[in-house]
Order: C-alpha cells, then sequence, then structure tokens
C-alpha cells in the first residue's frame, strides 16, 4: 500500500468505548498500533458509555478525523444495533472486540450469552481480593499479631495440630481473612479474643489419639525425639481440656475435626457464615 507524506504525518485516533472500565479495549487497541512503526497516535477512552446520548458524539467526532479507528467491546444488544448503524452512516474504521467471540461461543455452546458488563472485572477484583486474604492469613498465622483478631472475618482456635493453618489458607481462597490463635495453657489468651463477635469464633478440636499420631509424626519428620512433652499423650489430654473450656468460655463455635478433611471443615463454617452474615 502506498502512502503519501501528508498520511503519515496525520494523527492517528483510537478512540476506545467500553460498557465497563475499557482496559481490554485499549490493551488491544495498543498492541494493534504497536504494530506499526508509528508513535503519531493517541487513543481516547471512554468507560462505562452504553447509551445512545454517550456515544453519539464520540463517534460523530471520530467521523471529522482524517485517520480515526474506534474500538469497542460493549455488549448490550441495544447498543451494538446502534453502534454498527452508525458505523455504515458514518464510514468509519470499527472494532468489534465482543462480538464476533461471543458469537462462536453462542454456535458452540448453544445458548446465549448474559450480556452483564464488566463481568471479567468482576473476576479481577475476586482475584485481588483472594491474594489480600491469603497474605492476610500468613500475616496473622498463629497468633502473630492479635491486632489480626480484630480485622479478621474468621478467628480459628485450637491447640497444636487442629490444621489451624492451612484451614485458614483454604478460607483465605473463598475470600475470608482468617487469624488463627494457638490454645497452649501455659500461654494467656489474646483479650481481642474475648472482645470478638462469637458468630466469627471457630474452635477447633480432636481427640488424643489422633494428635498424639500427628505430633509424633511431626517430630519424627524433624528429627526430634518422639518422647518430647509435644507428644505426650497426658500433656495432649491436659491441651485438649483446656482449650474446651477456653472455647466455652469465649461461646465460639466448636468443631470436632478429629476425622474431617480440611476442604470438609472449610465447607462446615463457610455454611456457618452465610447463614449468620
Amino acid at each position: 500500500m502506498n502512502v503519501n507524506q501528508s498520511q503519515k504525518d496525520s494523527l492517528l485516533m483510537v478512540y476506545v468505548i467500553s460498557d465497563s472500565i475499557g482496559e481490554t479495549g485499549e490493551l488491544i487497541a495498543k498492541a494493534s498500533v504497536k504494530q506499526f512503526d508509528t508513535t503519531n497516535y493517541l487513543i481516547k477512552r471512554y468507560p462505562y458509555t452504553n447509551s445512545v446520548d454517550q456515544i453519539k458524539p464520540i463517534l460523530e467526532e471520530a467521523a471529522t478525523q482524517e485517520r480515526a479507528l474506534v474500538v469497542y467491546t460493549n455488549v448490550d444488544v441495544d447498543t451494538r444495533a446502534y453502534i454498527h448503524k452508525k458505523e455504515e452512516e458514518l464510514n468509519l474504521h470499527m472494532i468489534d472486540v465482543m462480538g464476533p467471540p461471543m458469537d462462536q461461543l453462542e454456535d458452540i455452546l448453544g445458548y446465549e450469552p448474559m450480556r452483564q458488563p464488566g463481568l471479567i472485572r468482576r473476576l479481577d477484583e475476586n482475584y485481588f481480593k483472594k491474594v489480600e486474604a491469603i497474605e492476610f492469613a500468613v500475616q496473622y498465622d498463629d497468633g502473630k499479631d492479635p491486632r489480626g483478631i480484630v480485622k479478621a472475618d474468621i478467628v480459628l482456635v485450637g491447640v497444636s495440630r487442629t490444621s489451624k493453618t492451612p484451614l485458614s489458607m483454604y478460607l483465605a481462597n473463598k475470600l475470608y481473612k482468617v487469624a488463627n490463635v494457638p490454645l497452649v495453657p501455659e500461654v494467656p489468651v489474646p483479650k481481642e479474643v474475648y472482645k470478638k463477635d462469637n458468630r466469627r469464633l471457630f474452635g477447633l478440636v480432636a481427640n488424643t489419639q489422633k494428635l498424639y499420631t500427628i505430633r509424633e509424626e511431626r517430630l519424627r519428620a524433624l528429627g526430634l525425639n518422639s518422647s518430647a512433652k509435644y507428644a505426650n499423650v497426658d500433656r495432649i489430654e491436659e491441651e485438649v481440656d483446656y482449650s474446651v473450656r477456653i472455647m466455652k468460655d469465649i461461646g465460639c463455635t466448636i468443631i470436632d475435626v478429629s476425622n474431617k478433611a480440611i476442604e470438609e471443615t472449610a465447607e462446615i463454617i463457610h455454611d456457618y457464615m452465610i447463614k449468620r452474615f
């Protein structure tokens, strides 16, 4: 294609119209323009633009430009129909980002798309919430900082080896901010636990034999003597009895995790939270 000097010198205007924030359309526009040897372009993004009154002046402005491209990601049927109509009327160059993929998927799946703006944005928001919840679980694991008890959606309490940490991480993937607090007879329970809404408190208990087996295996893995106090049956019984007294005192929901998988315990807690809040 022969391009004269005036065409090379004129500014390329790219209009990105979206019924959401417009990141997808802008990214595609930038990636496409970068394939050409030019820096003489301007991208204008119009987020949350989904009505005729909003779109009309943008398309009319584009029609006055010597070189213009309109990129749109709108999914609403009426909006798309209007844009298609103006494309012909104003003789505009346009890229319909969402149309062809949705048409093909509709043909494959056999049913119509939801046509709801911003769905991918909602997924992204959930992703960042999940990351935040995981970071929270790490920061406030094992009672490291009692301030986490105040901020947490869920607080887990229990003796060592009742799966507090892995359960905290699993619940974080369900977007809950979880703090966990170990219960040890010689260590005072943080005052924040007693002030916490007990609907958000969950106590994890397990039978003595189960804890003995887990702790013995833990010591063996660490290369330590299995006769240590940590894996002593009498000591474990003392800890369990103490933990149950504390749990009853703070009024938390007690869950026996002796024969439960992490996923099962998490689902129980999730169900409680849905019913309570």
